[in-house]
């Protein structure tokens, strides 16, 4: 008898296997919280969607997306003054042989290459408010990039492979990964009211996003719960020495932004989990020293970058992104 059994399974293992194998145009299912890097699919734990997705944002293109379609083209685009390029990204050179670039300036990059490039995360705030907004800026007018943009819900969108050098901070671009988080930004401190159109107190008595225009039309995804600042009241801080105010992210927000740092710092190790700090140890408000930048690996703010910039604003809660994010990568 055991005799027997061995044959049978001899004789059916060969069919098992093809069994196992895909056939041809089967479909391959996401659960649709993958990124795409060096064209590998990353799983990070919160809502994703790519360029190549539905309702997605894609980068890649050369056309405006929201422009009319006479008017959408690169070849309308080009007869604007000062529109030399159709691309919005650019090849990652930083740290590389010139044989490394002629290798890899076909598309061929692998991880552990890409990974002893990116050594960085640079947070901005979009000062549009929506995801929507933000791309129709940075793609169709501004002509920049950003790899990726975290919506008020907590959706997260990829317009690029993690392997393009998208154009969101200047000098840090070759060896960064950049968000734009939607969030209006800041006002001066003793400023007017910025805020009312985006931020009113519900019948509750409680601090409710009220997006300006038609909800259908904002490009928020989930629009089925009520949309908060995750402090009720706008806060007031001092960055690149200017007295801020500025309403907090959502908690969708930082839930998925832990996710997604937890993530990069997963694949990218050079990403370290802290912040610039000051000599007491505690966040640095200002620009970092341009001998200090040269070396510094991990995350941080767009005005951390460059003197111009103030994002992602005095409200942005970076212990709780890095508390976070440490909390996921630790051991069970």
């Amino acid at each position: 008898m055991p005799v027997l059994r061995t044959a049978f399974l001899c004789l059916t293992l060969p069919a098992l296997v093809l069994a196992a194998e895909p056939r041809p145009g089967e479909r391959v299912e996401r659960k649709g919280d993958e990124i795409v890097v060096c064209g590998q699919l990353i799983h990070t734990g919160t809502p994703v969607v790519t360029w190549m997705d539905p309702g997605g944002y894609d980068a890649y293109r050369v056309e405006r997306r929201f422009a009319p379609a006479d008017k959408a083209s690169w070849e309308a685009i080009a007869k604007e003054e000062g529109k030399h390029s159709p691309a919005r990204y650019g090849m990652r050179k930083a740290g590389l042989t010139p044989e490394q670039v002629e290798k890899l300036r076909g598309g061929g990059w692998d991880l552990p290459t890409l990974q002893g490039v990116v050594d960085q995360f640079v947070i901005h705030f979009d000062a549009c408010g929506t995801s929507k907004t933000c791309f129709r800026v940075l793609h169709d007018e501004r002509f920049l990039s950003v790899q990726f943009m975290l919506d008020l819900d907590g959706t997260i969108y990829q317009t690029l492979d993690l392997k393009e050098s998208a154009w969101h901070a200047t000098k840090a671009n070759g060896r960064s990964v950049g968000i734009e988080i939607a969030n209006v930004g800041t006002a001066p401190a003793a400023g007017p009211d910025r805020f009312a159109r985006w931020y009113a107190k519900d019948s509750e008595g409680k601090t409710a996003i009220t997006i300006p225009g038609a909800a259908e039309s904002s490009g928020i995804r989930d629009r089925s719960v009520v949309l908060r600042p995750s402090r009720p009241e706008p806060v007031v801080g001092t960055i690149q020495g200017q007295s801020l105010k500025q309403y907090d992210l959502t908690p969708q927000q930082y839930e998925a932004l832990i996710k997604l740092t937890a993530t990069l710092n997963t694949l990218f190790p050079k990403i370290r989990l802290d912040y610039p700090r000051d000599d007491a140890g505690t966040l640095l408000p200002r620009k970092v020293d341009d001998e200090a930048y040269r070396s510094y690996q991990g995350i941080l703010g767009h005005f951390h970058v460059q003197t111009n910039k103030v994002d992602p604003g005095p409200a942005f809660q970076w212990d709780r992104l890095i508390d976070g994010a440490k909390a996921l990568r630790s051991p069970k």
